[in-house]
């Protein structure tokens, strides 16, 4: 069977806890889920989590036992902070990613699913990325990428996503458009066959009102638009970006081509908050990735959701 690599993600978060949870309460997933992290702090939330069946740390994937806890084991010297914003647990997260996409360029595991990061820390352990996504697609030498939310409620996609939103706006243009209809629309015909239809949604309010309010969308999107729909890509837009999420919300559109991050974020998060799941679409192996921060305030104390993290790996079967 297919094995599913879970990063632990950043070691001073939620990461760890909700990673153990998920292999030691759910059965089906011991089968063909490995952890890539830290025994230390595993042990730590095996103590605090009271789970009494062993871990079984490996150093290949070759040494996978179904029916067990694996981790494929990432060593670390020093102690982790939990709850802190901690350098070292930045370098830690980032060894636990490129472990892991190595095994699934290699083929030794179908997808990789990643639990949060801290981009402060990641930086200030001297690891200079924006994110997760960029990550990945530095690592598997990937140009054509974007950043797509899914839960049963809502799909979006981005044209842009950790740049502030005056930068945001500059970087609406119609070739990165047209790159995110056509990412999106190859991911609707894996997840939903036949029988779906995208919009993008207009940047200004209005979509513009006949460049009233903004140009973007006489100037860009809409000739984006054009040319993905002679491509036969079945797409409507510019759509109003106050009424596509509730026309998305009701079934009349599959999925969303958002202008900007928290376009995209906000109403999927306030639709389905605790089951929303992060996809990096493009690649050439397969990733997910549960859609909430590393929680450093509860971090440590044994009260972290698992949820989406199984929804991650739901996911991540499904594209596989």
């Amino acid at each position: 069977m297919s094995k599913i690599a879970i990063t632990m993600g950043d070691p001073s978060g939620i990461g760890p806890e909700i990673s153990l949870k998920t292999l030691a309460n759910y059965n089906k997933y011991k089968n063909d889920c490995l952890i890539y992290g830290s025994k230390d702090i595993l042990e730590y939330y095996k103590d605090i989590l009271n789970i009494e069946e062993e871990i079984n740390y490996i150093k290949s994937t070759d040494d996978f036992i179904e029916g067990k806890i694996n981790v494929l084991n990432i060593e670390s010297d020093q102690k982790i902070k939990i709850g802190k914003v901690d350098p070292y647990s930045g370098r830690q997260a980032y060894e636990y990613i490129k472990a892991a996409i190595s095994d699934a360029l290699e083929r030794k595991v179908s997808a990789v699913v990643t639990c949060p990061i801290n981009k402060e820390a990641l930086n200030k352990g001297g690891i200079h990325y924006q994110g997760h996504t960029e990550i990945f697609a530095d690592l598997t030498n990937t140009r054509s990428y974007s950043m797509m939310l899914w839960s049963e409620k809502l799909i979006v996609n981005h044209v842009s996503t950790h740049v502030p939103l005056k930068k945001a706006c500059d970087l609406v243009k119609k070739d990165r458009v047209l790159e995110c209809i056509e990412l999106l629309n190859e991911a609707l015909i894996k997840l939903k066959g036949e029988n779906y239809k995208l919009a993008v949604a207009g940047l200004n309010p209005h979509a513009g009102e006949n460049s009233m309010f903004g140009d973007q969308e006489a100037k860009e999107i809409a000739p984006a638009v054009k040319e993905a729909i002679e491509k036969n890509i079945p797409v409507e837009g510019p759509v109003p970006p106050d009424t596509v999420f509730f026309k998305a919300a009701n079934k009349i559109y599959d999925g969303v081509v958002c202008m900007y991050h928290d376009q995209g974020h906000i109403p999927l998060k306030l639709l389905d908050f605790y089951n929303g799941v992060n996809v990096t679409l493009g690649l050439p192996i397969i990733r997910t990735s549960v859609d909430h921060g590393t929680a450093f305030d509860i971090a440590g104390k044994g009260k972290a959701s698992e949820n989406s993290l199984k929804q991650a790996i739901k996911l991540a079967k499904r594209l596989v």
